[in-house]
């Protein structure tokens, strides 16, 4: 029999057998750096690469506790959209989709941007009257949007169940056609690559276990296994160690962390054109390149750093995808998974300054990173290299948790996902 190690187990799961490109090479720290930035996933990668590209800065660490993509960039659902209500979310979501349309010709990297649109299912009175609200809020922001009718939306997408007896009957979606899905390692190792030639040091399985301060309380560098790393600026951006990295410099921020649930079918021929979501009922699916069903749950009612699928909420989310399609009822589960987020209190994101000067943190995606990335990591770039956040991300401030000008979005879409 072939025994295969837990590392090619989980590559061949994650990104089919042939793609993932060769093991990135080991890299030792230089004594000091410009710019250290605590996290090789999308967010921090993207944020160096555009460090780089835009503002010249190139002596540059990206440091990570494991290897490069290996966490929540990994363990998403790829889902790309932008129709959030508030006028915040829309232009901060809206920028990251601009972005996604290019980026695979910016980075010479095929990170398989696919515009396939987004259904959001409406199942009663109330998600009809929101969805609508949604609509016409995205449309004054110059974010498409559109409502369809049932027969619209199972034209769009055949697999849907329009049986008016059903325990969510479809009553209409608000359709996205500009969004779509992307290949979450593929984003990952395009931004790797394209910063590492920009002169950027991308170093891995180099945890960050401390950010230190000089006398006057300004940035001096972090602490890693591999020594003492100098920088004047250290921007952090990380999933799920957030709070304890930026406490080691004194800086408290108002997030928890979750178990954010999700799995995948046995691969079949497509039969899924597009994205489609169910707020009602908190699950939504996709097909993959290589014919997976992707379907994602909600995360967990507990505050947890575990990376494990839990079967009740992945039950209860189940059974809501087999009504709403039906012919999925015979589909085997291939495997679930959980990656942690952070969630703030609006459920809105913290891109920015933070009191110590030198200090910048990008954290608090809750469900929404991974549709974020390039947008996310364009502004935090901007923020690092300019001291000042970029006119989109300004209201996703740390200080508005003292003032109270919350975005609250989770709130206002029911969903955050």
């Amino acid at each position: 029999m072939t025994r295969y190690s837990a590392w090619s187990v989980f590559k061949n799961a994650l990104t089919g057998h042939k793609n993932w490109p060769e093991q990135w090479p080991d890299k030792e720290p230089k004594s000091s750096y410009d710019v250290v930035i605590v996290g090789a996933g999308g967010h921090g990668l993207g944020a160096a690469y555009y460090l780089a590209k835009e503002h010249g800065i190139t002596n540059i660490a990206v440091i990570d506790k494991g290897w490069l993509g290996g966490g929540n960039t990994g363990r998403n659902t790829s889902i790309i959209r932008s129709n959030y209500l508030y006028d915040e979310s829309a232009k901060l979501y809206d920028h990251a989709v601009d972005l996604w349309e290019d980026l695979s010709e910016d980075l010479n990297y095929n990170v398989m941007f696919s515009r396939r649109g987004v259904l959001m299912l409406a199942h009663n009175q109330h998600d009809i009257q929101s969805f609508q609200r949604h609509i016409h809020a995205n449309r004054l922001n110059g974010v498409d949007n559109r409502w369809v009718s049932a027969e619209e939306a199972k034209q769009i997408c055949p697999p849907l169940n329009l049986d008016p007896d059903a325990r969510h009957p479809v009553l209409g979606a608000a359709f996205q056609s500009r969004a779509g899905t992307a290949r979450h390692d593929a984003v990952a190792w395009g931004y790797a690559r394209a910063a590492a030639k920009l002169g950027v040091d991308i170093i891995q399985n180099c945890p960050v276990t401390a950010i230190r301060r000089d006398a006057n309380g300004a940035v001096e560098g972090v602490e890693t296994p591999k020594g003492f790393i100098r920088a004047g600026r250290v921007g952090v951006s990380v999933a799920g160690t957030t709070t304890p990295l930026m406490e080691s410099a004194g800086v408290r921020l108002p997030l928890e962390s979750f178990p954010l649930q999700a799995l995948v079918s046995e691969p079949v021929k497509p039969i899924f054109p597009c994205v489609v979501m169910s707020n009602s009922v908190h699950a939504y699916i996709s097909q993959s390149d290589k014919g997976e069903l992707v379907i994602g749950s909600g995360t967990d009612q507990y505050t947890s750093y575990s990376q494990r699928g839990g079967l009740p909420l992945i039950e209860h989310t189940i059974a809501a995808i087999c009504e709403i399609f039906p012919v999925f009822n015979r589909l085997r589960v291939m495997r679930t998974w959980a990656g942690t987020v952070d969630v703030t209190p609006d459920r809105s994101p913290i891109i920015g300054k933070t009191p110590v000067k030198g200090l910048y943190v990008n954290c608090g995606w809750g469900t929404g990173g991974f549709k974020a990335t390039p947008g996310s990591a364009h502004l935090f770039a901007h923020t690092i290299a300019n001291d000042d956040p970029h006119p989109i991300n300004a209201p996703f401030t740390l200080e508005r948790f003292t003032t109270g000008r919350l975005i609250d979005e989770a709130a206002a879409a029911a969903v955050a996902h």
